[in-house]
């Protein structure tokens, strides 16, 4: 190599800069993992499927907090591919609202400068994040029901954009499950049927706060009364359809929820009714309560066992001693009601030897406890209750939190399955009205006025089959019913004998 000269050096020294032959990039890529970052209230926005759409019932508690101690836990953010703003990735649209005025009143700098863990933004984004939210917004302050429905009804689009195809209700509740917010196809029917049929009508009361509970009446009120309504239409004109009636004295009642009253919307609607179908007020409204009741033991999940009281307990002191239990070489057990009056004790005898006999099973079946005098020790309750799991549910604490919390908001308990699962009484499987605890009486059958109802409807049922249902007259006295002779007596049409010898 040749020895540089004092001119070739000094023109080296003089070149111009380097020039980069591809594009310049105008701002920094996001990062690909998990990174701590600090951004600003310009930076950061609210996620707009957010489905929390009234106020925080916590906001004022929540703000309270911030302004003494600062944000102890930032929001987790990220941003959508192309775009020049972060969004909240899943819960923190009240504590960004917060902020937000408290770097109004104060112009603090914590308040401006938020800390917060960027994520990147998944390849089911969308889904991810509506999730999300929905999951810590029930862990933060709750959703009304309106609010959960709309975003189950939102879910259900984006999955079906996703998969190109309609989606039903069990399968639509299996997706959401597996990405983290577990909803049962029961409750995503009502929410269905409440953005379709109540939103309309009501929206003051729902997004009011109206509870699960009264939106499931109000769609048991309305699917029986829309069954009754087809009954004494057929083959007849009227001047309105049932749906039009419906949202027509639903809408009548739009008020505070403090002062919203099924009843009244219930009595309304049959009187509506009762006008326009030329029928009896009272013999409506018992066809309706019918069909209701009938919608109720379809639709309504198996009751939860109780508690069964044993003689060990003085009648009367309140206290209760657990049953032992023993799985294996077992007599069953069962309740005999000794004394009389209110309080009542019970003691536990062997069934006959006759009633204690079981089919042979294979090995995979699994066979319910049985409840015997032998106490068990808390390693044998474990023991045995491994022996009732055929394969682990895969689970996570986080998980198990957001469904008890789902469960406490629409007023259900989540079934234990450690004391479930060693617990056996006499049950009845199967059927219309399945018996799940002895000592339960469904409400509706526990005062004399429904009682009546069921009686008198009961025997009309009975007296149809023979084709004597005008003889059958519902009353609001002595059983709930009479009868009267009929002019012709017809020929049974349910008659057990048979064919002459």
């Amino acid at each position: 190599m040749a020895d540089l000269t004092p001119e070739d050096i000094a023109g080296k020294l003089m070149a111009g800069r380097f020039f980069r032959s591809g594009p310049i990039a105008q701002a920094l890529s996001d990062p690909i993992a998990d990174t701590p970052m600090v951004v600003t209230l310009d930076e950061l926005r609210p996620y707009e499927l957010d489905p929390r759409l009234t106020r925080n019932p916590l906001f004022d508690d929540i703000k309270a907090s911030i302004r003494e101690r600062g944000l102890d836990a930032p929001p987790p953010i990220t941003r959508r591919p192309g775009a020049d703003h972060y969004i909240i990735r899943n819960g923190g649209n009240t504590r960004l609202a917060i902020l937000r005025e408290l770097w109004s009143e104060t112009k603090d700098a914590r308040f401006f400068r938020i800390p917060c863990l960027f994520r990147p933004w998944p390849e089911r984004g969308e889904i991810i994040a509506l999730t999300g939210h929905l999951a810590e917004n029930e862990l933060h302050g709750g959703l009304t029901f309106i609010e959960r429905a709309l975003g189950v009804e939102k879910a259900r689009e984006l999955y079906e954009q996703e998969t190109g195809r309609s989606l039903s209700q069990s399968e639509l509740s299996r997706r959401l499950s597996a990405d983290g917010y577990p909803v049962q196809q029961s409750h995503i029917s009502r929410m269905q049927d409440t953005v379709r049929y109540l939103l309309p009508a009501i929206p003051s009361v729902l997004y009011g706060g109206l509870g699960r509970h009264q939106v499931e009446r109000l769609s048991v009120l309305r699917k029986s009364s829309e069954l009754a309504w087809e009954k004494r239409t057929e083959g007849k004109q009227v001047g309105v359809d049932f749906e039009t009636l419906f949202h027509d004295t639903l809408a009548s009642f739009d008020a505070q929820p403090e002062t919203f009253s099924i009843r009244r919307v219930q009595d309304e609607l049959i009187g509506q009714m009762s006008e326009l179908l030329d029928a009896d007020y009272n013999t409506l409204e018992l066809d309706i309560d019918n069909i209701e009741h009938r919608q109720r033991v379809v639709t309504s999940p198996p009751q939860t066992p109780a508690e069964i009281p044993t003689s060990n307990a003085a009648p009367g002191s309140g206290a209760t001693n657990p049953i032992p239990l023993d799985l294996k070489d077992a007599t069953p057990l069962h309740p005999a009601t000794i004394g009389t009056g209110p309080a009542h004790a019970t003691e536990w005898t062997p069934l006959p030897a006759e009633q204690t006999r079981k089919p042979t099973t294979s090995a995979t079946t699994l066979t319910a406890p049985s409840i015997t005098t032998a106490s068990a020790h808390d390693h044998d309750k474990d023991h045995r209750l491994r022996g009732h799991v055929v394969s682990p549910a895969a689970s996570t604490d986080r998980l198990q939190a957001i469904q008890q919390l789902v469960a406490e908001h629409v007023g259900e308990s989540l079934p234990d399955f450690a004391d479930n699962a060693l617990r056996a009484i006499p049950v009845q499987a199967g059927g219309l009205f399945p018996i799940t605890d002895v000592w339960y009486i469904e409400p509706s059958l526990d005062s004399p006025d429904r009682l009546r109802i069921h009686i008198a409807q009961f025997a009309r049922e009975i007296a149809e089959e023979a084709q004597l249902a005008d003889c059958v007259e519902p009353i609001e006295t002595g059983v709930g019913f009479v009868c009267t002779t009929p002019l012709q007596r017809p020929e049974p049409a349910f008659s057990r004998s048979g064919p002459a010898s």
